[in-house]
């Protein structure tokens, strides 16, 4: 199918689903949840950069804004190092220095990420891409006045990166790619709402709901963890199961939805709500999730109609489902055609 092809067959999904009626109870509970995000300052428009000025991202300090609980962080400023100040490089031997005055600042930096990670408890990280203390990767490390690698991490983001494993952590720019971007807030959403689970006195009932709310959103991701997950609801016996449940929960949003796992709960979620429909509307959703598997449509597509034609008592188990509201509408992240597997 050509690009033009694809293009006409999403245009007219989306004048069909763009005129439905979708409301239902994941939705208001995604709109309550505020993942808490760390953040380099500079991203939100602080002028903490060596130079005095900022770096603002528009995605976070516009659109993202409203939905989670910022945590600025900037390791230059709280290490003392003021602004304006000196830049820095990294070196040999993981060391981080002032470029002109070649003073040696790897652990006042180093005490800087130990002081945060006592502290810190969040849902994600966005770091400065590029920067010497936060950048992700490619960072040029120096051997005297020669870039011996081109590969180097932040000191202060390895830090962070070691100390928060299961943490959804990224910087602006792969933020700008939209399944990147679809795939951390996902994440962050998924992992704000665990926080608000375990903040909360044990009850077996809540565990077992949170699970069943999950269940289709897990499936998306890993379904053998799901099941090692639901072993962990149901077959614990004694004590508060919930920090063995959540070191599976968050493994399991390590790993990214596929198309093809996509399409597997598509197709059980119409299976479940199908008996009452007609024959030609069970056909015409059959139809849209296959367009959403040959990626002539984004995923919104689909779940948009599921959601509109899942109604009555029967259909309570589709509506109640994270999967179909991850994260506020608002965001509209599912509003790309995949190019995943």
């Amino acid at each position: 199918m050509s690009l033009n092809e694809r293009d006409a067959v999403t245009k007219r999904y989306r004048a069909h689903v763009e005129g439905l009626t979708i409301d239902h109870p994941a939705m208001d509970r995604a709109a309550g949840v505020r993942p808490r995000v760390a953040v380099s300052s500079c991203l939100l428009g602080d002028p903490v950069r060596y130079d005095g000025g900022h770096s603002q991202s528009r995605f976070l300090a516009d659109e993202l804004d409203r939905f989670v609980e910022w945590v600025h962080v900037c390791p230059e400023m709280e290490a003392g190092l003021g602004t304006p100040r000196e830049t820095l490089r990294l070196e040999r031997g993981g060391r981080l220095v002032q470029g002109r005055s070649r003073t040696d600042v790897t652990e006042t930096i180093t005490a800087a990420a130990e002081e945060r990670i006592r502290t810190l408890d969040i849902d994600g990280y966005v770091f400065k891409a590029g920067s010497p203390s936060c950048g992700l990767h490619g960072i040029p490390t120096y051997a005297g006045d020669q870039v011996v690698d081109r590969q180097g991490r932040g000191l202060f983001a390895g830090k962070i990166m070691e100390a928060f494993p299961m943490v959804p952590i990224e910087d602006e720019v792969r933020l700008d790619n939209a399944e990147l971007r679809e795939a951390f807030i996902e994440r962050i959403f998924a992992l704000a709402r665990l926080r608000v689970l375990l903040a909360t006195a044990w009850r077996q009932c809540d565990l077992v709901k949170f699970h069943s709310r999950h269940t289709m959103q897990l499936l998306a991701h890993d379904a053998a963890a799901y099941l090692e997950a639901g072993r962990i609801v149901f077959y614990t016996r004694r004590g508060d199961p919930r920090m063995a449940y959540a070191e599976v929960f968050r493994r399991t949003f390590s790993r990214r939805a596929s198309i093809r796992r996509n399409v597997n709960v598509l197709q059980q979620c119409l299976g479940m709500i199908g008996n009452a429909l007609d024959a030609v509307l069970r056909a015409d959703l059959a139809e849209a999730i296959a367009a959403y598997a040959r990626r002539q449509v984004p995923l919104w597509v689909p779940t948009a109609m599921l959601l509109h034609h899942a109604r009555g008592e029967e259909a309570q188990y589709v509506r109640d489902q994270t999967y179909f509201a991850p994260y506020p509408s608002e965001l509209r992240l599912r509003d790309h055609v995949h190019d995943g597997h």
